[in-house]
């Protein structure tokens, strides 16, 4: 199992960039940003910075949009990340949450993010594409490897992830709900002609060290919130007697407005209806022995990669303890097991 980090482009970016480093410190192997650039500051901005003051640590968004950023100019980025910094960028993408909400937009269709991948992926591996008519290539890219990962909740969003994702990106780590959603992606890549168990998962939620559960609780509430969004156009779509697990949609009842303004924080009083046991399933809490526990559940379902949200106020130690007991007992066990 890899190891990754999500952090949010708060100012100073100084501070950004200083965490990057201390996660590759540690020996993570991803830092993930959100991109929502009217929330947060510019995150390839900073992915540069943080590249630049980096050896090997890959970086990218979790997760960027089709509709408030350019295709080309998508993959025309990390393009150019890549020469400058030897193929060390990584693109998640989804329909797009808060980036177009908080201008009153909406997410796009899948037909949409489908093809958006699929230019982005061409143009971000230095290939040619077919875009509005005309083959576009960028001349100056040459060796340029980019993968795009998909995050997905709903059905059919899951069967275009299997159908076309290099990963996958699960943001939530309820063992039961990653059994149910790797193997619909699963199901769908194996339609689709591809090899089930080349499309790499990745589970993103927050990850707090700690013993006082009702401060972990707490500080991680904002998550069920932002989790519950997208929840709510799942229900929205198909109801709550659709295939989606009752786990999921259930605790969305009590669910109220929203403000983007505390998207993504803690703290964030639009998240009181959110209950503990969500929280507790949604999260990864506790102690060092009970984040291991919880991953090595995962690991054994075929996730490829945990990346932990640190929108907490423990950042540093929750990174230093993953650095020196939870990532390698973790990755001991696959040397043993092997």
């Amino acid at each position: 199992m890899e190891f990754g980090t999500v952090l949010q482009c708060d100012p100073p970016a100084a501070r950004t960039v200083a965490l990057a480093k201390r996660a590759e410190e540690h020996g993570f192997d991803y830092v993930w940003t959100f991109d929502s650039h009217l929330l947060w500051q510019e995150p390839y901005v900073i992915h540069s910075r943080i590249l630049a003051e980096t050896r090997t640590i890959k970086v990218g968004p979790m997760v960027t949009n089709p509709a408030t950023r350019d295709w080309t100019v998508t993959a025309s980025t990390f393009a150019t990340l890549n020469e400058m910094y030897g193929n060390r960028t990584v693109c998640g993408v989804g329909r797009g949450d808060s980036a177009v909400r908080v201008t009153n937009g909406a997410p796009t269709t899948l037909k949409t993010l489908r093809e958006a991948i699929h230019v982005i992926r061409e143009l971000g591996n230095s290939r040619p594409v077919e875009y509005k008519g005309a083959t576009l290539q960028f001349p100056w890219s040459k060796g340029s490897r980019l993968e795009v990962w998909v995050a997905a909740y709903g059905p059919m969003a899951l069967k275009l992830a299997g159908e076309v994702g290099d990963g996958f990106i699960l943001q939530l780590a309820d063992v039961d709900i990653a059994e149910w959603m790797i193997q619909t992606v699963r199901t769908a890549a194996a339609n689709a002609g591809r090899d089930p168990m080349a499309v790499k998962f990745c589970v993103a939620a927050p990850m707090y060290v700690g013993s006082d559960v009702a401060h972990m609780r707490d500080q991680c509430r904002w998550f069920g919130g932002m989790v519950g969004n997208h929840v709510a156009d799942i229900v929205a779509k198909y109801g709550t007697d659709s295939a989606v697990p009752h786990a999921l949609t259930d605790y969305i009842a009590g669910r109220q407005d929203y403000d983007y303004n505390e998207h993504g924080r803690a703290g964030n009083v639009h998240t009181l209806f959110v209950p503990d046991e969500i929280v507790d399933r949604f999260c990864v809490l506790g102690t060092a022995e009970q984040h291991i526990e919880k991953l090595e559940k995962l690991k054994a379902l075929g996730v490829t990669q945990f990346a932990g949200y640190l929108q907490h106020d423990n950042k540093e130690e929750t990174l230093r303890v993953y650095g020196e007991t939870i990532m390698p007992a973790l990755r001991e066990h696959v040397v043993a097991k092997a």
